[in-house]
């Protein structure tokens, strides 16, 4: 090859390599200082997802609530197994509905004093710890023990009962021991979410009271003590009050009175006992208010009193990371009636069992569904907004 080409193809080589240099320069220029440019940024990412994160940060947890479990003698006489006593059985058709919910609560209206010091029932009661095992094990965590009942066996009975509950992994309030043991409030968390348990009565059945935490009981000026504690402390706090009147289906001047005082006082949910039936559930302000559950579990006698009702709320937490106010609200309330079916066959009742309505039929209970078109008009007396779970069929 000659001298003269060679030099030539050198030329081409150098403009070449120049070109490439250009073009390479020109596309580094235009990803750094193009906007437009579909190549990947990392910081510009990270500051698009901070502008996009919701400021709100939410928490929620689910909660049903259940009536009394009054114990009456043909209970606790269908539980007992040579001596031993077994209440799961009566449990298991609303064992997977409890389940479902991070909390649940229901008001132990017999006294769990044990065997050990006689069983009784109406009208003082006492009742086996394997009742609250049965409702442990269906899955009920927060206790109401403040109630008409709590000071029928005096003194030893009540021990015994806190030294039962005291041993389970479980929120109890209404009746202690000591007046440290009263004071010493139980606060916990879920899912983001503090809560704590106040429960009060309005009658001992004539029974004195010796001292101020046997049974909490209601009156303005304690209870308002015991909420300021208290109020700042949790995000949830429930009140659980034995009140009103026995059998009655409507709600008195005196719960409402109450309810408005509790809603005032900032309480988010009040749970209500007693009257052995179901009553109304309302709003008031931001307060959910269930006057009257009715029972749970027990050995009454007429469809009503064997008539419960199982009442289900979400409760949302909303943090505002920017200014860091929190809210509360107690939402999608929700009721399903439940029925304590016996065999009546003999005098002796027995083959007690709790049974959604929608499980019912004509043949267990003549009527059952004009009961609970009954129920389900009176609990949305108040409040239309109440949402009722169906029959099925």
């Amino acid at each position: 090859m000659s001298k003269r080409k060679k030099i030539k193809i050198k030329k081409m080589g150098i403009l070449f390599l120049i070109i490439l240099v250009l073009i390479g320069y020109l596309f580094l220029e235009k990803c750094i200082f193009n906007d437009d440019v579909s190549s990947p940024q990392v910081s510009e990412e990270v500051d698009q997802d901070d502008v996009s994160d919701d400021p709100i940060k939410h928490y929620s947890l689910s909660l049903i609530m259940g009536g009394d479990a009054l114990i009456h003698s043909s209970v606790y006489g269908d539980a007992n197994r040579n001596g031993k006593y077994d209440f799961t059985g009566m449990l298991k058709n609303i064992k997977p509905i409890v389940q479902k919910y991070d909390l649940a609560y229901y008001n132990q209206e017999t006294i769990l004093g044990g065997s050990e010091i006689g069983l009784s029932s109406y009208p003082t009661f006492n009742s086996p710890y394997e009742v609250g095992d049965a409702f442990i094990d269906a899955g009920f965590n927060v206790v109401s023990l403040a109630n008409n009942h709590t000071l029928d066996k005096g003194s030893k009975a009540i021990v015994n009962s806190r030294k039962y509950w005291n041993g389970k992994d479980v929120m109890v309030n209404g009746s202690a021991t000591s007046q440290e043991e009263r004071d010493a409030i139980d606060i916990r968390t879920k899912n983001g979410i503090t809560y704590a348990l106040l429960s009060y009565t309005t009658s001992t059945n004539g029974i004195s009271r010796k001292n101020d935490y046997y049974v909490n009981w209601y009156d303005e000026k304690s209870v308002k003590n015991d909420i300021e504690k208290i109020r700042d402390k949790v995000d949830l706090l429930m009140v659980a009050m034995h009140w009103g009147t026995e059998y009655n289906t409507s709600v008195t001047a005196k719960q409402k009175e109450m309810a408005k005082y509790l809603a005032s006082l900032g309480v988010d949910i009040v749970i209500g006992s007693h009257p052995h039936v179901i009553e109304p559930v309302e709003y008031i302000g931001k307060t959910f208010v269930i006057y009257s559950l009715g029972n749970f579990l027990s050995g009454q006698r007429t469809d009503e009193q064997l008539s419960g009702l199982l009442m289900s709320v979400t409760v949302n937490k909303n943090v505002d990371t920017i200014n860091g106010t929190t809210e509360i609200s107690i939402d999608s309330p929700t009721a399903e009636f439940i029925y304590t079916y016996s065999d009546r066959s003999t005098s002796n009742r027995k083959d007690f069992e709790i049974y959604p309505y929608s499980m019912l039929n004509d043949n267990m209970v003549k009527g059952y569904k004009t009961l609970y078109n009954t129920l389900k008009a009176r609990i949305t007396s108040l409040d239309e907004t109440i949402k009722v779970v169906d029959l099925q069929g």
